[in-house]
């Protein structure tokens, strides 16, 4: 066994898994307050990281910037950019697609969800096209941080030693998503906007009773569940340099089925989800099982489905009346 292969594939996982996670979190927020899968927020990943190439084209941005300062200033205004566009693009979509059907049977709006996700594909190669397109990586991919790992014996099995480079692009991903995590938790928690969400989620009519904002409190939702898949576009563009009108339908896929793993409605679950598809998926891959990787992710699934329905971190609710 060889502890630089599984240092660098650990790090690797990360990186996907933050991006995962992210996106998971809009999933399940959704779902959480409305009891509604947006099959569409896939694609709002997608766009985000559209967004990013629009926004770097625009300002003439080009490749690898080596100036701290200048870096700095890009990065914040890719994810202010790319997170605002696509939490404004989320509120949209729940106004005029979702809200309209809220008191509707829920196939209704699952229908609409697959709809607003083709539509949002259709604009995407209205736009620009079917092609495959370049971002440039602001952040040195083969620039970062170069180490070797001790060799020991683990067990009876010799752990040989070999030099690991983290990048910086993946030790940024990471620890951004993982204070983005963080952000949510202490704003769902201990503000009052937090309160209201976590109060209609449990009893809309309740809450509204008590002076909550139903319409405010479901758009603030999508804004931030939006959002946070707009920060997953920019990562994704930052880390692959590349980007396509489809790469939504698996990022959405695998995302959802983390939000399910984790607890279907539970942030906290839903990020842990992320990150363990997330090593599923690359340690099948680096075992030589590159090709069953997505159906060993999804046999996991079906069966934690199985033997606990609710998911991971997932909770059994009583039926309302």
């Amino acid at each position: 066994m060889d502890a630089g292969i599984l240092t660098q594939q650990t790090i690797n996982a990360l990186t996907i898994g933050a991006m995962y996670a992210l996106i998971a979190l809009g999933y399940t927020m959704v779902y959480g307050i409305i009891e509604l899968i947006n099959f569409a927020h896939g694609d709002v990943f997608m766009v985000g990281s559209f967004a990013t190439l629009w926004l770097l084209a625009t300002f003439g941005v080009e490749g690898t910037i080596n100036d701290p300062a200048r870096l700095v200033i890009v990065l914040i205004a890719m994810f202010a950019f790319a997170m605002v566009t696509m939490g404004l693009v989320g509120v949209v979509i729940e106004r005029f697609a979702y809200r309209p059907l809220r008191r509707a049977p829920r196939l209704a709006p699952l229908i609409t969800a697959i709809g607003v996700s083709f539509i949002l594909q259709n604009l995407i190669q209205a736009t620009y096209s079917t092609a495959d397109f370049n971002i440039p990586q602001v952040i040195d991919p083969q620039a970062g941080v170069s180490f070797t790992m001790p060799t020991f014996n683990v067990g009876g099995f010799a752990v040989t030693s070999s030099a690991v480079t983290a990048s910086w692009v993946h030790l940024f991903i990471v620890v951004l998503a993982v204070a983005m995590m963080v952000a949510l938790q202490l704003f769902v928690r201990r503000t009052r906007l937090g309160r209201a969400m976590r109060s209609t989620a449990i009893d809309r009519e309740a809450a509204q009773l008590m002076g909550v904002d139903i319409n405010t409190t479901i758009a603030l939702t999508f804004f931030i569940g939006s959002a946070l898949a707009g920060a997953a576009g920019v990562a994704w563009a930052l880390n692959y340099g590349h980007t396509k009108f489809d790469i939504g339908f698996q990022a959405g896929l695998k995302s959802f089925t983390a939000a399910v793993l984790g607890g279907i409605g539970n942030t906290t679950g839903a990020a842990i989800g992320g990150f363990l598809i997330a090593f599923v998926e690359v340690f099948s891959s680096q075992l030589g099982y590159a090709r069953w990787s997505e159906a060993i992710v999804f046999s996991i699934l079906i069966l934690v489905l199985v033997f606990k329905p609710t998911g991971i971190m997932g909770q059994q609710l009583a039926e309302r009346a």
